[in-house]
This record gives structure tokens, sequence and C-alpha cells, in this order.
């Protein structure tokens, strides 16, 4: 295990996986990254629960922890030793289980690992894993399946597993419009500078017509919007359908089912989905 004393700095990382990004291969590497005593910014979370819509609580918004690990997320993603070129991947499923809630003053240990390097019909798909500790307990873990397009998974690798098994869900709760800025007002609380999400010109770079919002923005304001209303030890399993083009318009449909919730994020005019959620206690 690798224990880093400082957050890694995200946009150096960005630039050098882009620079890194050609001839990669191989298996994925065995590092575990982890920061010790790492304590939440408290205006870096005011701003996050602004752009998120998240009420100001005693506890952490339930995906602000994929924030505080993210960043070990792009280290390990943006070494030569990682087989996926990092720019242009694609975040298509996120499942969360939180333990119990986080508050906002607890010192919490970070610590990321790839995992499950699998075939996709559109490429190849790898985990990237993270738990959160508070006091030698996981209190949160996090399991992010990344697409990239066009590569190749090693020989006898899994099936990638990216669907989420949401029931029926028409009840519209909300609609929302997602102005052509909402990408870059979540990079700059979150840190995710993929340039997928910033602009036109960037997206197209990696094949999008126009930019897209990114899957955790969505998740968090479609949970933001069930504030007060979720179990305390809950399981959020989201599917990335399809790429929410910025601007749109959207509604989110909600049906309350097994004590939890499912939801669907839609584009108003096409019904497309975009995000699909199982929301459980555990």
């Amino acid at each position: 295990m690798i224990v880093l004393t400082d957050p890694p700095n995200m946009a150096a990382l960005f630039a050098r996986a882009a620079v890194t990004a050609r001839g990669r291969g191989g298996d994925l590497p065995d590092t575990h990254l982890a920061r010790t005593g790492v304590t939440v910014d408290p205006a870096q979370l005011a701003d996050y629960a602004a752009v998120c819509r998240f009420p100001l609580a005693d506890a952490l918004p339930v995906t602000f922890p994929h924030v505080l690990t993210f960043p070990l997320q792009v280290a390990l993603m943006a070494d030569r030793s990682f087989p996926l070129a990092l720019p242009g991947l694609v975040h298509v499923r996120n499942r969360i289980t939180v333990n119990r809630p986080i508050g906002v003053d607890e010192a919490l240990d970070l610590e990321v690992w790839a995992d499950r390097f699998a075939t996709h019909r559109s490429g190849a798909t790898v985990d990237l894993v993270a738990s959160v500790r508070s006091r030698g307990d996981e209190v949160w873990r996090g399991r992010s399946t990344y697409l990239a397009r066009g590569a190749a998974a090693p020989d006898g690798a899994p099936e990638a597993d990216v669907e989420v098994p949401v029931g029926e869900v028409e009840r519209v709760a909300a609609r929302w419009r997602v102005p052509d800025g909402a990408g870059r007002r979540y990079a700059k609380v979150s840190g995710d500078v993929n340039p997928i999400h910033l602009s036109g010109l960037t997206a197209k770079a990696f094949g999008f017509k126009r930019a897209i919002a990114h899957g955790m923005w969505v998740k968090a304001r479609a949970l933001a919007a069930l504030s007060g209303r979720l179990p305390d030890a809950v399981s959020v399993d989201v599917g990335f359908r399809k790429p929410l083009f910025l601007p749109s318009t959207v509604t989110l449909a909600t049906e309350q089912r097994d004590g939890g919730w499912d939801l669907a994020v839609r584009n108003e005019k096409s019904g497309v989905e975009h995000v699909v959620s199982v929301i459980r206690p555990v």
C-alpha cells in the first residue's frame, strides 16, 4: 500500500494521463493508494451541497465520500502501469454502500484499488473500489465501473456487469433544466476535470457531439431530491445508461419499493433514460 500525505493534483494527473495515453495495456496493477486522517473542507462541502442541491447537515451527503476518494482513483489510473487510457473513460455504473451516517468533522482513512477487468460490447471496463474508514471501521464503500471504448480486456476476462435491476418507474417527481455549464460547475467542486464534461469542443475530441454531465452529479442530484427519506444505512446502485448532453431538460421519476426507492432520470422530450437507480436499506 502507498500512503499519500497530500491530495493528488487532479489537473496535473489528467495532463499526465493524456500525454501517456498511447501504448497502454497489460493487466491491472495491484497497487493500493491511501490517505489517512483526512478531514472535510467545510467550504468545499458547502459548495458541493449547493451544486448538487443537498441540504447542509451534520452528516455528509451519501455521495460526498466519492469526491474524497476520486483523486486517489485518478492517481491510480494516471499512472503508466494502469492498462487503460484515462482521458475519455466513461462512468457506466456506480455502487455505494453507507454503513452509517458519517459526521462532517470525522477524520477518515481512504483507500482505493483497481478490480475486475472485464469485456464489454463497446470495449473494456474496470472497477475502481474505494473504502472509507473511521476509527478502524468501514463506514462507506464505493465501486465505480469505467468503460474504455475500443479497448480490449485480457484473454479470459469476465463479461462486464453494468446492468442495474431497476423496476418500473413512471411517477414524475421533478423536472430539471440542466444548463450548459453544469459540467464545469461540478468539476470545480469535485475535481473531476475529465474533458468530456467541460465543453463541446473537448468532448468532441473523444467522440461526443456535446459535453455530457458527470454521472456522479446526476446521481447526487437525484439523491438530494430524496433528502430526509433515505435509510441511515443504505446501498445505492446506479446505472449510467445514456449520456446526458448539455444543455438538456430531464425528469426525475421515483417509486418507493422494498423499504427504499427505484428511480430514473430521463430526457423530457425523448424519454431516453440517462440514469436508473435502486436504493435499498442495508
